[in-house]
């Protein structure tokens, strides 16, 4: 073949190749447009602020042919509804909390975390690495749903208290707005738990319907400004020693999407995780010292409650599990793996961090 015959075929194979290219490529490259459904107020930069980074990260990644609409409690459904808005196909996606549906079902706090149970990073192992995430997995399945860690605000603090928490009697009648499964070890102790968006809860607090309230750290509770209305602020928030949020999408709509996209939401997830932790830890520590300039009076909470409520938290998993397939089946994988994290933890990172916390002042 002679030089000008080949260019004349390589260049009718190059458009034959341009042309069936081209279609394949849009294929795997559809318009798609979700919306997504928040439980957390905009004045939460790191909360709401992860379902704008993660929206953001999808289009950039997709040539911003997946977009992902974010809207704030209330502006389609309220704060503790994103799940069910999810599940019936009201919004294909939302950011919640798990633990905020355990009226449903017990079972769904471990996603979030338990009371007295993992760290962030402990949490992160049992999702990741420990078998967690497939059981979440499996749970949400029947709930028409998928779930992808998005988010985690770390070891929380007690919450704000209009009168200061000295014994168990102190407990007996109050108003306290705790979520999760820490409500219930809570009422067990002569509580009684209130669960309410983030968005409602200054104004309750305010006006006495709440006696207290524990909403995440100091970086999020001075942007709600709880210390305005009640001044001791107690520590630590036992019932959540990380709080991992759910990135929820409604099963069909899931399955819909091509296996691109899936692993570019999976991938902007777990980039949010990372840095919502870090964000947390930026904030948190100038946070706290200005929480404590305006007023904030800080509290530990004494040793007979925070052991009542350790007691009656391992006693009430006990009972759910003989009770509850479903939180059995979770049950039995997370204590065994609570157990070897507290292990490792109190041989190499408790020990570290316990003697900078003893020293760290001495340096000048």
């Amino acid at each position: 073949m002679d030089r000008r015959n080949f260019v004349k075929v390589a260049g009718v194979g190059a458009a034959g190749s341009a042309a069936i290219a081209a279609p394949a490529l849009a294929q795997s490259q559809p318009k798609i447009s979700w919306r997504l459904t928040s439980s957390y107020p905009k004045s939460l930069d790191t909360l709401y602020g992860i379902s704008t980074h993660v929206a953001k990260r999808v289009a950039e990644a997709t040539d911003n042919n997946f977009q992902i609409q974010v809207f704030a409690p209330g502006e389609i459904v309220p704060a503790l509804q994103a799940l069910d808005a999810v599940q019936n196909g009201t919004v294909e996606c939302s950011h919640t909390l798990s633990s905020f549906y355990i009226g449903k079902d017990p079972a769904f706090a471990f996603e979030t975390s338990l009371p007295f149970g993992f760290n962030t990073r402990q949490q992160n192992a049992w999702l990741y690495q420990g078998g967690g995430l497939e059981l979440c997995r499996a749970f949400m399945k029947t709930y028409n749903c998928y779930t992808i860690p998005s988010g985690n605000t770390g070891a929380q603090m007690g919450g704000w208290f209009r009168k200061e928490i000295k014994t168990l009697e102190d407990l007996k009648g109050l108003k306290f707005r705790i979520a999760g499964l820490g409500g219930r070890i809570m009422a067990r102790l002569g509580v009684v738990p209130q669960t309410i968006g983030g968005a409602d809860i200054y104004p309750a607090l305010e006006r006495g319907t709440l006696d207290a309230v524990e909403f995440s750290g100091p970086f999020d509770d001075e942007k709600l400004g709880f210390v305005r209305v009640a001044k001791y602020y107690y520590y630590p928030g036992f019932w959540e020693g990380n709080a991992n949020v759910s990135f929820i999408a409604n099963m069909d709509k899931w399955n819909a999407l091509p296996a691109s996209y899936k692993a570019i939401l999976e991938a902007a997830c777990a980039e949010a995780n990372a840095l919502c932790v870090a964000k947390y830890d930026h904030g948190n520590p100038d946070a706290l010292v200005r929480l404590v300039g305006t007023g904030a009076e800080l509290r530990a909470f004494p040793q007979e409650v925070m052991a009542a409520a350790y007691k009656e938290a391992f006693a009430m998993y006990a009972e759910l599990a003989a009770s509850n397939p479903q939180f059995k089946t979770f049950y039995d994988s997370f204590l065994p793996y609570w157990k070897k994290e507290q292990l490792w933890f109190r041989i190499a990172e408790l020990p570290f961090d316990a003697f900078n916390a003893q020293n760290f002042q001495q340096i000048k």
